[in-house]
């Protein structure tokens, strides 16, 4: 089944009509298999429908996931669509387009009643059953207390409603709320605290607005991860899997080309020393290793430290007992790092001096590595540039620079 779905995306991907293969689908196939397209392979499938396509489409969907759907479509293909729809369901994408995808209010369903806490559970029943009636979906149950949010009511509260009175502030579950605008990042840490809940989204003046599950989250996670990924190695967020080599050229490049510079920089430390290399030639075949070596580290501190950034446990003005100990971590690993490499050239090469500069090479390369991998990212940070997007090209530079001249000036001293 998973084949088949990859199959299914690729084809989709790849063709020029990407509506027309993906209305060959079950319906029940085509909403599990648009919802794991990227989005720009979602953009495109959207544009290359037309307005009744997309209403067939979206028909039969929650009205959370219209506004997923229809907020790809151009502004007159959207209309049509909405003009279509029966009125409660128009309203209520209309009602979810007016907000931003990446709040709290963006995630939201509308899938709640509200009621008082006075309120009996035979009237309570009646609202639930009505809401169902009417959208084909179990609302959560939200308790106010004269206007003022209190909590969630258990559905299983409900079975009591005729075995008589029932006191309701002592069912009520309490429950995390979020202001509508809430950004989807805050809105995942309010789940990782209280993992079992649903969020309430709640308007300026403290009324429910929407309900937030966990299952909404997946996506944001998931894209907050790749966008992470895609961040430490230089690939716009916009670039899938699925894209063609003229689209991963397009998003590539202007990256590629920056590296390039830095990589003539770390060429032209070498460029020093082009007479100590050629007198010594066994010194190229162990650049590579002092070079991967403080990159490796550096990335490692970097990796470190911007976690540290995005959880406000770390910032520029506080970051001088972290950049120490990443100094000192780096001086351990250099030495147990060093004192290896320093054997193996010691025998392999029957040259104890080149052992020597190649451990103490070691050693200072991963000091420098501890102290860029992590006051880097605090700088950047500090004036206001993402670290993880940035980072990296700078910290792999003064690694390479830094420990090229290390390596050969020791080298041209000692050798």
């Amino acid at each position: 089944m998973a084949e088949q779905l990859t199959d299914v995306q690729q084809a989709i991907a790849t063709s020029s009509t990407p509506a027309a293969k993906f209305r060959r689908l079950s319906r029940r196939r085509q909403r599990e298999v648009f919802f794991l397209l990227p989005e720009t392979v979602r953009q495109s499938l959207v544009e290359d429908m037309d307005p009744d396509q997309l209403r067939e489409f979206v028909r039969r969907l929650d009205p959370d996931e219209v506004t997923d759907i229809v907020a790809l479509a151009d502004e007159d293909t959207r209309s049509a669509v909405l003009r279509r729809l029966d009125e409660d369901r128009r309203e209520r994408v209309e009602y979810l387009l007016g907000f931003s995808s990446e709040s709290a209010a963006g995630l939201m369903h509308l899938d709640y009643v509200t009621v008082d806490v006075d309120r009996g559970l035979g009237e309570i029943s009646s609202r639930v059953q009505r809401h169902e009636a009417r959208t084909g979906r179990i609302p959560t149950i939200f308790v106010t207390d004269d206007g003022e949010f209190v909590g969630e009511l258990p559905g299983q509260v409900l079975a009591m409603a005729d075995d008589g009175p029932v006191e309701l502030s002592e069912h009520v579950l309490e429950t995390p709320a979020v202001a509508y605008d809430t950004p989807d990042e805050d809105v995942i840490d309010v789940f990782r605290q209280h993992p079992e809940s649903s969020v309430a989204v709640l308007d300026d003046d403290g009324s429910v607005m929407g309900v937030i599950y966990a299952e909404d989250l997946l996506r944001v996670v998931e894209e907050e991860a790749t966008e992470t990924l895609y961040e430490f190695t230089g690939v716009q967020e916009e670039e899938s899997i699925l894209d063609g080599p003229f689209s991963k050229v397009r998003y590539r490049y202007k990256w590629l080309i920056i590296n390039l510079g830095t990589a003539f920089l770390a060429a032209g430390a070498v460029g020093f020393f082009e007479d100590t290399i050629a007198a010594f030639t066994l010194l190229a075949v162990y650049m590579p290793v002092v070079a991967g070596m403080g990159g490796n580290a550096g990335t490692q501190s970097m990796a470190v430290t911007v976690r540290g950034i995005a959880l406000d446990q770390i910032s520029l003005s506080t970051g001088g007992r972290a950049v120490v100990n990443e100094i000192i971590a780096g001086a351990a690993n250099g030495l147990i790092t060093g004192v290896l490499v320093a054997i193996i050239a010691s025998v392999f090469n029957q040259s104890p001096l080149l052992g020597l500069v190649l451990g103490v090479s070691m050693v200072l390369n991963l000091v420098i590595a501890g102290f860029f991998g992590t006051i880097i990212p605090l700088i950047l940070d500090k004036i206001g540039k993402d670290p993880a997007t940035s980072a990296t090209i700078f910290i792999t530079t003064m690694t390479d620079v830094l420990g090229f001249f290390i390596f050969l000036g020791l080298a041209q001293a000692v050798l």
